[in-house]
């Protein structure tokens, strides 16, 4: 009888329960619920200047150095600021496109992190040599054109664009149409990141979109492939759709000069699939939500990534033309 009764327990526990984060600790699994998105009732009225963080999250110097962080494929070190808050600061062509995805990202009710661009910040106690980015960094510690993410956020894991607790749902196909919108292209797995929210629980979001707004696919030089108006005003968004489904040109094909590199060019053929195949009413519901916004919110969110006026309305009009697209499906 007792054992009848554990058996019973059990069972309600596990189909009672969300997919879990990898590497999730089992009473936090127990109690977690998964998250991707939140129906942004104040869109019209959102910042898209300073981002999820607001005004009041700011990064305040003086900055001391903490140490260097060699993940992923751009330079990175983690600094501490006047108010205790350790920040991660990204150098080089990611910087820009980074902070101005976040923002669009997050107006129509995805997570993103707390990020901001700062044109120079000076850190001290800098070691005498980086790994990665010596070159960008002044001999009295100032760098120019950095990305600063708040680093306060507890992450427990990653989640797959395959296996998560909303594939299929409008949500996460919403998600995959904003990839799309952005050009987004380097969609790998490890981009993906899940924090634990002592009010949410288990939130889900893409946690890294520097290759964005350039030419929706790996290209040479990179540079091309993130930050660039011009690829990014000329590169395919709708790249076929029938009376069910839509499909996008982001993430696209790698030029064939990556065919130098077999095993990574592979890899990038096989991320394709993410931009394709979405349910036309589901790329709608995206524009939808993102009509909502003003020409001046989008503006904005390319103002705050540093770009010149000029550069950020290029960037807004093409945003816009894409949206107006999404809108007529």
């Amino acid at each position: 009888m007792f054992a009848t009764k554990r058996t019973l327990v059990y069972a309600l526990l596990v189909t009672g329960l969300t997919v879990p984060a990898e590497n999730a600790g089992i009473e936090s699994v127990r109690k977690a619920t998964a998250v991707l998105w939140r129906n942004p009732v104040d869109i019209a009225s959102r910042n898209l200047y300073y981002g999820p963080g607001g005004p009041q999250h700011q990064p305040h110097g003086p900055y001391i150095f903490v140490k260097e962080d060699l993940d992923g494929s751009n330079p990175k070190f983690v600094v501490k600021d006047r108010d205790g808050i350790k920040w991660k600061v990204k150098l080089g062509v990611e910087a820009r496109p980074e902070t101005a995805a976040t923002r669009l990202i997050w107006a129509v009710g995805y997570f993103a992190n707390e990020d901001y661009f700062l044109s120079d910040v000076r850190v001290e106690n800098m070691p005498a040599h980086l790994h990665r980015g010596q070159s960008l960094v002044a001999p009295d510690g100032s760098v120019r054109n950095v990305r600063m993410k708040r680093e306060d956020e507890k992450k427990i894991g990653d989640w797959k664009w395959r296996h998560n607790p909303f594939t299929g749902t409008r949500e996460w196909n919403g998600l995959r149409v904003m990839m799309a919108l952005i050009n987004n292209w380097d969609l790998k797995d490890q981009n993906n990141s899940v924090y634990r929210n002592a009010t949410l629980g288990n939130v889900y979001m893409v946690s890294d979109l520097g290759a964005s707004f350039g030419s929706g696919s790996p290209h040479v030089p990179i540079a091309h492939a993130k930050g660039d108006l011009r690829f990014y005003r000329h590169s395919r968004f709708i790249r076929d759709e029938d009376v069910t489904t839509v499909s996008f040109g982001d993430p696209g094909r790698p030029e064939w000069l990556w065919f130098v590199h077999p095993i990574e060019y592979f890899k990038r053929i096989r991320l394709c699939w993410i931009g394709r195949d979405i349910p036309r009413a589901d790329a709608r519901w995206a524009g939808d939500l993102l009509s909502r916004l003003s020409d001046r919110q989008i503006e904005d969110a390319f103002r705050a990534a540093g770009y010149p006026d000029r550069e950020a309305r290029g960037f807004a009009s093409t945003v816009q033309r894409r949206i107006a697209e999404l809108s007529e499906l």
